[in-house]
């Protein structure tokens, strides 16, 4: 399988490093086409303490706790409207952002994109891919829902960064998983089930 997966400048860049190592590890993914946005850099060190200022495939393997030399993962240039996501043509399965900040959202939602994200995110909608769209943002204004509405009724998914809690989590990277876990349902990857929900079985009385 592969995937386009980018990480654009919202809070919440722990998510897209677990759903990568996770993907990566899955045994069912063999490409990974990643897009870094310009500010995802700044807050991914903000968050996690990674230095991915000058991303290289190398880096990434090394962030990701990827075997040196792996090529799982290829990197595009935000620029580069001529990389394999920017084209219909390109067979994949679908399009991940994660985190999805409000002003990515927005862009694709108008159309009007101008860098690869954008572009390859309008190629999922335009080709009927599966595109998973994980905002991470509160409060959401008129602005954001109705974006969210539009882009929801041409086919994408809305998936927030709203992990559960009936598993009770003991440890921020166990709701981490929670939610990764569901973004990997979306295009059926393999994961621990330890999140999944069995629900109560209830013997009636004899």
């Amino acid at each position: 399988m592969e995937l386009t997966v980018a990480i654009t400048g919202a809070s919440g860049t722990i998510y897209a490093h677990r759903t990568l190592q996770l993907m990566a590890q899955s045994g069912s993914v063999d490409t990974i086409n990643l897009i870094m946005s310009e500010t995802a850099a700044t807050v991914a060190k903000v968050e996690t303490g990674a230095n991915l200022d000058v991303p290289t495939v190398e880096i990434i393997n090394e962030w990701l706790g990827l075997p040196a030399g792996s090529k799982i993962v290829r990197l595009w240039r935000l620029d580069n409207f001529a990389a394999k996501p920017s084209s219909g043509s390109n067979k994949q399965a679908g399009m991940i952002i994660v985190p999805c900040s409000m002003g990515t959202l927005g862009a694709i939602a108008s159309g009007a994109g101008t860098n690869l994200i954008h572009r390859a995110g309008d190629v999922c909608l335009k080709e009927g891919r599966k595109l998973v769209l994980v905002p991470r943002e509160t409060p959401y204004n008129a602005i954001h829902l109705e974006n969210m509405l539009k882009l929801s009724r041409a086919g994408a998914t809305i998936l927030p960064a709203s992990p559960g809690f009936y598993h009770r989590p003991k440890t921020i990277e166990d709701l981490v998983e929670h939610l990764c876990f569901r973004i990997l349902d979306q295009f059926d990857i393999p994961h621990s089930k330890k999140t999944q929900w069995t629900g109560d079985e209830i013997n009636p009385a004899v």
